[in-house]
């Protein structure tokens, strides 16, 4: 019997919350894991997610990104059409603005994570 269930890539950069790996699994994901973005990029060429899942870091330093979530998103377009959804802290939300106006998110969750809200994005991200 063929793998039905559809692969979801988290990308783990800074962390403190918790795993979600069982939330994933149990909400019916594959999970493939990363906490470095140039492994990311690798990862969605060979697995072709449905969904990713990343945390928004804002990096001052940068001067044409916000983030190198910048670097996964630009470097899935043409290859994967995969649903986006980002963790972001409250304090750069401003900055986070910045980053919409140019990508487009399935779903936007701040921090402190609210597991069923994320669970309810997940369900929503394998209908939609």
């Amino acid at each position: 019997m063929p793998n039905s269930k559809v692969t979801l890539l988290a990308i783990t950069e800074l962390g403190g919350y918790p795993d979600f790996t069982s939330l994933y699994k149990n909400t019916g994901y594959e999970v493939v894991k990363t906490d470095s973005v140039r492994k990311a990029v690798k990862l969605i060429r060979q697995h072709k997610p449905a969904v990713i899942v990343s945390e928004f870091n804002f990096q001052s330093d940068f001067r044409d990104r916000t983030s190198s979530l910048e670097t996964v998103l630009s470097s899935a377009q043409g290859v994967v059409d995969a649903k986006m959804i980002v963790f972001y802290e409250r304090e750069y939300q401003h900055q986070y603005a910045r980053f919409l106006e140019r990508f487009e998110v399935f779903a936007s969750l701040p921090f402190p994570l609210d597991e069923k809200d994320l669970q309810c994005a997940l369900k929503q991200a394998l209908v939609e």
